[in-house]
């Protein structure tokens, strides 16, 4: 077999101005592809904000691309150690030989390190716009909530009102907010200073399908296949079990935001950056997903029930549809720990200490 292809890195341009341009381009990249595929219209036509302070998601976007520009360029001119070049640079590289000489790149591949290159810069461009947008949006989210409980005298109307006007979607939002920041940051920062450099990125297809079906545009297709019985605000005839039950579910999903916080700077998915035993991940090895899954499960019950009510081929119907989700988020664990236990023995050592993937003592 003849050796991979080994990319030039040698360039006319000092090593950290090509490093800068390169980040720069794959932010353009990112940005302006996000700007212009279909699904995304809806999310960027929508006015977001309070009050006079109002701004389209398309206006954010790019103002943020702006700024994260920016900081790129101070990162890179006072803090980046120009060593070698980036995962940008090799990325670049790795196109401009596929556009040149496509049959001698597919047919010897590519060493290691320009495949995590190009596959870790596929990620941060998919995911950067994605996360940023929707960390905009919980935050105005959880700010408009939080507003409305204090302004809109609902204390007066009692806690029930409270709870379903405003009070729950300022708690998820806040959630979520919190979930969603972790991982724009893990996406957006990679550095040897915070120690969240990106060792390996997932090889597989099965890997890469479990994980992006899961988000849009891709999880639309789940959806039409699985269908969607779940509410994101579940509602109970009983009081009781109505806050009960609801409360319940944000404190599992405030579970899940705390296994995001224990991640750190190494939040993002189909990546090794070091293995994190603190928080939810000292008790098992999954703890978001079995955390989303059991809210999701809470939040079903309602639709499911209805179902049955409907007949019982509809009711297994609605059922069959949250243990489909919930299979996919297995596959996505399972997948995960074979990419983990393939890059090093760090995995391994982590999972003989922590046995349980989903539920402590049961599995």
């Amino acid at each position: 077999m003849s050796d991979p292809v080994r990319l030039p890195l040698s360039a006319p341009l000092p090593l950290r101005l090509r490093n800068l341009g390169a980040s720069l381009a794959v932010v353009v990249l990112a940005v302006g592809v996000f700007s212009v595929v279909p699904h995304t219209q809806d999310r960027l036509a929508t006015l977001y904000g309070w009050g006079s302070f109002t701004f389209t998601g398309y206006r954010f976007l790019w103002v943020a691309a702006l700024l994260y520009g920016a900081g790129l360029a101070v990162f890179h001119a006072l803090l980046h150690d120009p060593a070698e070049a980036t995962k940008s640079v090799r990325f670049w590289r790795v196109v401009t030989v596929f556009l040149t000489s496509p049959a001698a790149l597919i047919r010897q591949g590519l060493p290691p390190e320009d495949r995590v290159a190009v596959l870790a810069t596929l990620l941060k461009a998919f995911f950067g716009p994605l996360m940023a947008l929707a960390l905009m949006s919980f935050c105005t989210g959880a700010v408009e909530h939080g507003v409305e409980i204090v302004a809109s005298g609902a204390f007066a109307e009692g806690f029930r009102v409270l709870f379903d006007r405003h009070g729950f979607w300022f708690l998820m939002q806040l959630i979520l907010f919190v979930d969603v920041l972790l991982f724009t940051i893990g996406y957006l920062v990679e550095s040897p200073r915070l120690g969240n450099q990106i060792r390996s990125v997932d090889p597989t297809l099965v890997g890469w399908a479990a994980a992006m079906l899961c988000y849009p545009p891709f999880n639309s297709v789940t959806s039409a296949v699985l269908g969607s019985q779940v509410s994101d605000f579940p509602q109970f005839d009983d009081p009781t079990a109505h806050l009960t039950l609801n409360l319940l579910l944000l404190g599992l999903m405030a579970v899940y935001a705390s296994a995001s916080v224990a991640l750190g700077w190494k939040a993002s998915n189909l990546t090794h950056r070091g293995i994190v035993a603190r928080g939810p991940y000292a008790l098992i090895r999954h703890p978001a997903y079995t955390c989303k899954n059991i809210a999701w499960w809470i939040g079903s019950i309602p639709m499911v029930s209805a179902a049955f009510h409907v007949s019982l081929f509809a009711g297994i119907q609605a059922f069959a549809s949250v243990v489909g989700w919930t299979m996919l988020y297995i596959l996505r664990a399972l997948t995960e720990e074979d990419h983990l236990r393939g890059v090093d023995g760090d995995y391994a050592a982590y999972a003989a200490k922590v046995r349980y993937r989903f539920v402590p003592g049961v599995v």
